[in-house]
């Protein structure tokens, strides 16, 4: 086995890594197969962490394989079905991106919220000016829609095991919808939303991978309109 691959979350810790690879080149997504690849494998050699704007906690390093020497017991499923074991995880992945983002819209959201209730400028609070107001009902508003489209992907991918449209609008939304929020929230801090001090800053650099990972947001419109086409192609 030989090749890289780039951000993978963990790889720095994880005893197993779950590798696609190209077994069969002529068979286009059919030649692509699943293998448990363990840490300490010869050949598998686990790169320098990465220095990220944000989500700092979290391990990220690239995976490098210099003729990886992989045995057949250590293929996951049948040969050539490693490209439907990577699809069938995506929208898990995508909903649990979506909870992330709920999370750290709450977060930020209880921190703007309060600051503007403490700080007071020209003898008023900051939450008593209308802009602010406006910017905390339309984050309280998007907040409660990004909760309703992931809970809605959830509530699909637990019953029906399908919910690739639900949750490519849940990641899509929760992401866009989080940064906007976080950008507002850290707006009614003023200079202090730049400052290590408050945890706003942290957020702020937290939220921006959520609209990258998983699937960029333009790469969710694109599964969104095909599921939408093919339901009225269907009908």
């Amino acid at each position: 086995m030989n090749g890289s691959k780039q951000w993978i979350t963990n790889g720095t810790y994880a005893g197993i890594h779950l590798v696609f690879a190209v077994t069969d080149p002529d068979k286009g997504s059919r030649g692509i197969s699943c293998f448990g690849v363990e840490k300490d494998t010869a050949g598998l050699i686990i790169g320098p962490e990465e220095r990220k704007m944000g989500l700092r906690a979290s391990n990220t390093v690239p995976l490098i394989f210099e003729n990886c020497r992989v045995h057949r017991d250590q293929l996951i499923g049948e040969r050539g079905g490693g490209y439907g074991i990577a699809l069938a995880n995506l929208d898990g992945g995508r909903i649990g991106i979506a909870a992330q983002c709920l999370g750290i819209a709450e977060a930020a959201m209880k921190e703007g919220v309060q600051y503007a209730i403490d700080r007071q400028v020209f003898k008023k609070r900051v939450a008593d000016f209308q802009a602010s107001q406006i910017a905390i009902a339309d984050s309280r508003a998007e907040l409660d829609q990004a909760w309703m489209l992931t809970l809605k992907a959830a509530i699909l991918r637990d019953s029906t095991g399908r919910s690739a449209q639900a949750s490519s609008m849940a990641k899509l939304f929760a992401s866009e919808s989080c940064n906007r929020i976080v950008d507002r929230m850290l707006q009614l801090h003023g200079g202090y939303g730049f400052v290590e001090d408050f945890p706003i800053e942290r957020y702020y650099r937290d939220a921006r991978v959520t609209r990258i990972y998983e699937g960029t947001s333009e790469v969710q419109r694109i599964v969104i309109a095909r599921e939408v086409i093919r339901a009225f192609e269907i009908d």
